[in-house]
């Protein structure tokens, strides 16, 4: 079998923003943003190959969204730690970084786009107490996923039933 190739024939349409952005980031000798680059394209050709398992694989367009959300929470996750450490030249770069990452997921829900949602779940399932979250959470993030986070989600599900 050939050597895996850098670039798949059908790549996904986020993937291709990336690389193209990479070349520019390049050619513009842009080295913050190209060193942001250059780690998310290495995190999509991991999972490309952790997904290959014998076979050739292109990733989703969903599946390098899952990799930049990832590696979009990790930054949050840093972020608040440097800031919490008084670090405020982590924390710049942290934003920077995810500023980068940000800009190739879709615009995220508003917490009253995921309320409604999560009523409409919570009604879809009948749900009538918190002990029903995992049936509320399996409805409801199918129609959020890629578009808001998973803990805010939980956060107003749970509001939610604690409500009833």
């Amino acid at each position: 079998m050939p050597p895996p190739t850098e670039l798949s024939l059908t790549m996904s349409a986020t993937y291709e923003k990336i690389i193209h952005d990479l070349k520019e980031a390049m050619r513009a000798k842009d080295a913050p943003r190209l060193q942001v680059l250059r780690s998310l394209k290495a995190k999509v050709l991991e999972k490309e190959i952790s997904e290959r398992k014998g076979r050739d694989v292109t990733l989703t367009d969903d599946q390098v969204r899952d990799v930049l959300m990832k590696s979009a929470k990790q930054r949050k996750d840093s972020l608040a730690q440097y800031k919490d450490a008084g670090r405020s030249d982590l924390a710049k770069t942290e934003e920077y970084e995810l500023g980068v990452i940000e800009s190739y997921l879709p615009e995220m829900m508003s917490d009253d786009e995921i309320r409604d949602l999560a009523s409409e779940a919570i009604e879809k399932t009948g749900a009538s107490s918190s002990s029903d979250m995992g049936k509320v959470m399996g409805v409801l993030m199918p129609k959020v996923k890629g578009k808001a986070d998973g803990a805010v989600v939980n956060r107003f599900v749970r509001e939610l039933l604690e409500s009833l």
